[in-house]
């Protein structure tokens, strides 16, 4: 080199420039070992496939493709000629055919071992003279790399363990790591050459041998793919419904992918009303210049039960959808209706609306209408949202107005028996709102477990979610009380009826009701167990996809609720 310096001065520059644009696309040294390589001060690994289970099925290489590890996987596949395969066959079918002969004439019972390979042989052959399969040869290679012998290790021992699970076994390349390495460029190029035989069946079911991706174009971003890191985006309006489920251990970071759906969706026309039974969202609400109502037993902001605007040729159904939902409202107020009230209820309802030609009717009215039917004991029950200490609750006209494009009801200063009635009330005063001016809205609900306690209210919120998608509205609740929903029957008509499901951090107690009702695979399942904070499972129809919640720096600080990143804010 230094002669060749000496020589050529002037392309000295030239030479180094080289150097250094070759030192970027290779390696500074590489050191091999019995069972391991090491280049540029990183570790690897390279193992191979020995072992396949006997069945195939689909899915089986689902451990090994979302292992959720820094792993490089190659797949060899080679097709191979009938005219070779068929001789092939033949041999080892004479060869078991022999031993098994040989076994039933010294006495001995011919066990599944080699009757289960003698019939796959003979009806691969008979297939594949048929033209009905083709065989070939497959070779799975599989690269770990680690910053040390210890992790490497280790993670050798994760992988081969979760292999396992699934009858895959797996060896090490001894003596064979840099054959192994050269194995799992992309060079098409198998120096192993460690085959197995499988028919074309089997191989398909390899395939594809890519993660889950979604994306939509008109969607909105949701996060980044765990898997390959593309992006995930998603319409919630263009599934079978608009409605979406979520559900995470506290500290999961549920809040927070739900506070950036909200501004997203907002950037994309989309109407959005909130209930907060925690007082999370009044830092967001102020930033987009949305509406925020504080709504206590003394609050100036008041929702009348029983508004009821009528713009649409179908009023007949909508009254009686409404009376049913007003009655699951009155139901809960009184704690609870014996079947005659709630038929003395629904006629009560009936005749205030028809009293009321002018204006919209209010609770007092409806508790004047049971007195005259002399329902004393059910009026009496009524009292204290007519007269008592609850009186400026329920019953005044309505002082709210829905012409904003996120509304936010705060109630965490409501003790949370009436929160439920809340809920209902602010739900149905939204529901008869829409039916107005169809539009895209989004109806979040925080902390829904508080619907199921009681048997009215979940049958209340179960209804909405059904009838929301001919309005154009989408209903997003939000608990941390998963195994509340799924064991309640309303419970899981609310998650049935939900075509997104954002599923995130459970424990062990509510992950097994989980992974039944979603129809989770282990990985999920494990998945689910084991994510950090603000990841999570998006499930939408049909699609299930991994993924890390993002928002921008300049979203971040609109929606986190770190206590330190909060003083931090302030100061």
């Amino acid at each position: 080199m230094i002669n060749f310096k000496d020589k050529h001065k002037k392309n000295n520059k030239f030479c180094f420039g080289l150097q250094d644009q070759l030192g970027l696309i290779s390696y500074s040294g590489l050191q091999e070992q019995i069972d391991y390589l090491i280049i540029d001060g990183i570790y690897f690994r390279t193992l191979y496939i020995s072992g396949f289970p006997f069945v195939a099925h689909s899915g089986w290489l689902e451990n090994l493709i979302n292992f959720n590890r820094d792993i490089d996987i190659s797949f060899h596949i080679e097709d191979v000629e009938p005219e070779l395969a068929l001789p092939k066959l033949n041999r080892k079918i004479t060869e078991i055919e022999s031993t098994k002969q040989a076994m039933i004439k010294s006495g001995k019972i011919v066990g599944s071992d080699i009757a289960d390979p003698l019939e796959s042989a003979i009806d691969l052959r008979n297939r594949i003279q048929r033209g009905q399969e083709k065989l070939f040869l497959i070779s799975i290679y599989i690269t770990l790399r680690a910053d040390s012998l210890s992790d490497i290790d280790k993670l050798t021992k994760l992988i081969e363990s979760a292999l396992a699970a699934r009858m895959f076994f797996t060896k090490i390349a001894r003596y064979q790591q840099l054959a192994g390495l050269q194995s799992i460029l992309p060079r098409a190029e198998d120096r192993l050459n460690v085959k197995r035989n499988m028919d074309s069946s089997s191989a398909a079911l390899c395939f594809p041998f890519i993660s889950s991706e979604l994306v939509q174009e008109n969607g909105i971003l949701y996060g980044i793919n765990k898997s390959n890191n593309s992006l995930v985006m998603l319409d919630r309006f263009s599934l079978n419904n608009a409605n979406s489920i979520t559900f995470a251990q506290s500290g999961s970071g549920k809040s927070y992918a739900t506070k950036v759906e909200i501004l997203r969706q907002l950037m994309q026309g989309v109407n959005v009303i909130v209930i907060d039974p925690e007082r999370e969202y009044s830092k967001l609400t102020e930033s987009v210049k949305g509406t925020y109502i504080k709504l206590s037993a003394n609050t100036k902001e008041y929702i009348n039960p029983f508004d009821l605007n009528l713009k649409t040729n179908d009023s007949e159904s909508e009254i009686a959808e409404h009376v049913q939902d007003l009655t699951e409202i009155i139901a809960l107020m009184v704690d609870g209706l014996s079947s005659r009230e709630k038929a003395v209820v629904d006629k009560s309802i009936m005749a205030v609306y028809a009293h009321s030609l002018n204006r919209q009717p209010l609770l007092t009215d409806f508790y004047k209408q049971l007195i005259l039917l002399d329902e004393l004991k059910l009026a009496e029950r009524l009292d204290k949202y007519i007269s008592g200490s609850l009186s400026g609750v329920f019953s005044k006209p309505t002082s709210i107005d829905l012409n904003n494009r996120l509304i936010v009801f705060d109630i965490k200063d409501l003790s949370e028996s009436l929160r439920q009635i809340m809920m209902l009330v602010i739900a149905n005063f939204v529901q008869n709102k829409i039916k107005q001016n169809l539009q895209k809205r989004l109806l979040v609900i925080d902390e829904g477990w508080l619907l199921l306690e009681h048997e009215e209210s979940a049958r209340f919120v179960s209804g909405l979610v059904r009838r929301a998608r001919k309005y154009w509205l989408g209903v997003a609740i939000i608990s941390q009380q998963a195994n509340d929903f799924l064991s309640n029957e309303y419970g899981r008509a609310i998650a049935s009826q939900s075509s997104l499901r954002i599923l995130m951090r459970q424990d062990t107690t509510t992950i097994q009701n989980v992974t039944s009702e979603f129809q989770l695979s282990e990985y999920e399942n494990n998945y689910l167990l084991t994510c950090d904070r603000g990841e999570a499972l998006i499930v939408a129809d049909l699609n299930h996809v991994a993924l890390t919640i993002v928002a921008s720096s300049s979203e971040h600080p609109l929606i986190t609720t770190d206590p330190n990143e909060m003083i931090l804010d302030d100061l």
